[in-house]
């Protein structure tokens, strides 16, 4: 349904008459870094003119490398593996599609020669690309009875390899559903026995494989892997040199958006909210790293700081009078009733105006004037008033103390995750990849942002609800669920976390050739995916974030790779 909401605001007192009102409070721990990136304003990634020729040098060694192995199969996809592992893939985009087309057009024919490793990365590779390639070949692998073969549990390689491959799976492939609990029990028992070469590999898979990781922070730990014995030096000072250029850009664009953050005073105005402008910048490195994305890091960062104030201010903030006033302004986008609201959310009302004026004014300074349409009418206008219309329900129902049937929560829960939003703004920065049919198609509850939304719902909803309902907020999924079905929490999580595996197979189904956009657009939803997997694996690590975040921003923004 279209979550729009009507709303009266109705005669309130005057600010001046309004009498002190009772807040609740979540007592966010504040920020951890404060404005420790501000002193990186003025860095130049690539002054130093004797490293930027030793990068473009060893850009074209490595070029030149995937040239070479053309004609030698399984080390030209040994080699896309590595240059994909160490991040530095977006520089050799079009050879390795058309490595990949190459290894696709021979590989309809299961080669019953192939050894499991090659058999599972020549699978992990084509599917990663889109290609529709078979999954029958892992039949193969299995014995007379139609189990995988007991003699392949010693191939620890081999084992991985298939277990990577088994995250590229759809619906309906049964044979990699059998592969994913085979490989996860005997690689579970691998890490336990001594002198296993591979068991730091694995433990790494089996937390997080790689269809599920980050780019930067999947290099970032590779990097000590490939440092023990990688015999392609040229290629690895290469993915070092390229992680630490970068890790100069960004720690100047995280630098421009705390002093944005500090100049505002968010954190002073408005402290009832979490105070994570950092973290959120992290979010977005996720969604895209490269270095032509920067416009797009500035407007999803910015967009989703606000996202996240928001959502305290209906979780933690305000009064369902306040609340009344504060949706029909946001829906209505016009200011005519904001005197009735307290100091904080006109400030926060004016700050969100100004930054979707600043990205009509990016749009336009871009020569992409005809975006300027698109950010009204296909983000403003759309997922937005969806959002504050979710919002404002669930706000209703804390103030009702109304349980909602689980079917009822998710269809108002997936919209404020904020995830439709959030994806459809992340064309913005695409360039001419984001037509008008692209947006008209992603705001249209597409089952790829559908997918992301139920991975985002559930697994925060699993990590956080204990908190949360401690300190009264609406009952989340699990609570509904429970209700609804009479089973324990343990269930309810088991339920869940089947969901959200369903939810991977559809993002990868939509993955495949031919894609209803192009794959670039269909990556940022793929990655809005895979942050949540991250932060939320095990805890809410958006909210609590002086745990393992801090290790993740410090190795992402702070410290540089030992070259």
């Amino acid at each position: 349904m279209d979550m729009y909401v009507q709303v009266s605001s109705g005669p309130f007192p005057s600010q001046n008459t309004m009498p002190e009102v009772p807040r609740r409070s979540a007592n966010y721990h504040p920020s951890i870094w404060k404005y420790h990136f501000l002193e990186h304003a003025s860095v130049d990634a690539k002054s130093d003119a004797g490293i930027e020729e030793l990068f473009k040098q060893l850009k074209e060694e490595v070029r030149g490398m995937l040239v070479a192995a053309a004609d030698k199969p399984s080390e030209q996809l040994n080699l896309i593996n590595d240059i994909q592992r160490l991040g530095v893939s977006y520089h050799f985009e079009s050879e390795i599609d058309a490595a990949l087309q190459q290894v696709f057009d021979i590989a309809h024919e299961p080669d019953h020669t192939d050894d499991l490793y090659t058999a599972a990365l020549r699978f992990r590779l084509l599917r990663q690309q889109g290609y529709q390639v078979p999954c029958g070949v892992f039949e193969n692998f299995k014995d007379k009875e139609g189990k995988f073969k007991e003699s392949l549990v010693s191939d620890v390689r081999g084992m991985l390899s298939l277990y990577e491959a088994t995250h590229l799976r759809v619906r309906g492939e049964d044979v990699l559903d059998e592969a994913l609990k085979f490989t996860t029990t005997h690689l579970a028992f691998a890490i336990t026995q001594e002198n296993n070469p591979l068991a730091a590999q694995v433990a790494r898979a089996l937390k997080q494989p790689i269809r599920k990781g980050l780019t930067r922070v999947q290099a970032r730990h590779n990097f000590s892997i490939y440092d023990k014995d990688y015999q392609n030096k040229g290629l690895l000072s290469f993915a070092k040199l390229d992680f630490n250029l970068l890790q100069k850009m960004h720690q100047k664009e995280v630098s421009n958006i705390t002093r944005w953050w500090k100049d505002l005073k968010f954190a002073e105005k408005l402290p009832f909210a979490r105070d994570r402008v950092v973290e959120c910048y992290f979010w977005i490195l996720g969604v895209y790293f490269e270095p032509q994305y920067e416009l797009a890091r500035r407007i999803m960062t910015k967009t989703i700081a606000l996202l996240s104030i928001m959502d305290d201010i209906y979780d933690v903030y305000g009064t369902l009078e306040e609340l009344t006033v504060f949706t029909e302004a946001i829906q209505r986008w016009n200011t005519d009733a904001l005197d009735q609201l307290p100091e904080c959310l006109k400030f926060y009302y004016h700050s969100l105006l100004d930054v979707y004026n600043e990205i009509e004014e990016e749009m336009a300074g871009e020569g992409r004037s005809y975006c300027v349409h698109y950010v009204k009418a296909a983000v403003r206008l759309l997922p937005l008033k969806r959002l504050v219309g979710a919002y404002f329900e669930e706000a209703k129902w804390f103030n009702k103390g109304y349980i909602p049937t689980i079917e009822e929560y998710m269809q108002v829960a997936l919209l404020s995750t904020t995830y439709e939003l959030l994806a459809t703004t992340s064309f913005l920065g695409m360039g001419d990849l984001a037509t008008k049919g692209s947006f008209d198609w992603v705001t249209n509850d597409p089952l790829i942002v559908r997918a992301s939304s139920v991975i985002c719902r559930l697994m925060d909803d699993i990590v956080g609800h204990e908190f949360e309902q401690e300190r009264g907020h609406v009952a989340s999924a699990v609570e509904c669920y429970m209700k609804r079905h009479g089973c324990s929490k343990e269930e309810t999580y088991a339920e869940f976390q089947k969901q959200v595996t369903n939810a991977w197979k559809d993002i990868n189904q939509e993955c495949l050739r031919p894609t209803a956009v192009p794959m670039p657009l269909l990556t940022r939803v793929v990655n809005l995916a895979r942050v949540m997997d991250l932060l939320y694996k095990d805890e809410d690590g958006y909210t609590n974030s002086k745990t393992f975040v801090k290790e993740l921003v410090t190795s992402v923004l702070v410290d540089p790779v030992s070259m």
